[in-house]
């Protein structure tokens, strides 16, 4: 099969697995079916075995392996030339961190976790790698400048997208607390403690 015809087939594959499969918004569905299109072009070479590895690992051990992951992403960023690159990496590494211990201190186990541990984020170290070699070794071929640029691109894409799947992550829990709020705030007004109270700080002195 030719490697535009898989990578079309990814892209809307995990288009439709972040829009249908996910609950995901319209946005960033669409971001993440553009992050694997261009993903599975730069990649595209037979299955990767470390991230067929993945799906046999138990939580916790998906948990340390994305752990390891994201210190390598770290660690990586002091290699980058390119300073935008710079910035978008360390902002996936901190959208990581902040997903990774949502998803263990939650225990959450579905497919969004699934997805992150065992494609989104190995890819995305994959990538990185990739970048940082191309970047290192200063070629100037057309098809070298061409991989930079798509790489440049879907770092940056993978930077809004891991923005995204943590937006939707908290939608839940920033609903319950919008609901304990307003029932906080009835039981207050119940007891006497009107809006302009509360507001000038008012006591009893």
């Amino acid at each position: 099969m030719n490697k535009n015809i898989i990578s079309s087939v990814v892209g809307a594959g995990f288009f439709a697995v972040g829009y249908l499969g996910l609950s995901l918004a319209l946005p960033p569905a669409l971001a993440l079916g553009a992050v694997s299109f261009v993903a599975s072009e730069l990649i595209v070479n037979g299955a990767d075995k470390k991230i067929e590895e993945r799906k046999e690992l138990s939580f916790n051990e998906k948990i340390n392996e994305a752990r390891k992951d994201n210190k390598h992403i770290k660690e990586i960023i002091s290699n980058i030339e390119d300073e935008e690159v710079c910035k978008d990496i360390d902002e996936i590494n901190k959208s990581t961190t902040k997903i990774i211990n949502y998803i263990e201190k939650n225990k959450l186990k579905n497919k969004t976790s699934d997805k992150f541990f065992e494609y989104y984020l190995p890819v995305c170290v994959k990538i990185i790698d990739r970048y940082d070699d191309i970047e290192n070794q200063r070629l100037t071929s057309s098809d070298s400048k061409k991989f930079m640029n798509d790489g440049k691109r879907i770092i940056k894409d993978t930077n809004n997208s891991f923005k995204k799947i943590l937006d939707s992550l908290y939608q839940s829990d920033i609903a319950n607390a919008e609901a304990e709020m307003k029932v906080f705030n009835s039981i207050l007004k119940s007891d006497g403690y009107d809006e302009s109270i509360l507001e000038s700080g008012d006591d009893d002195e």
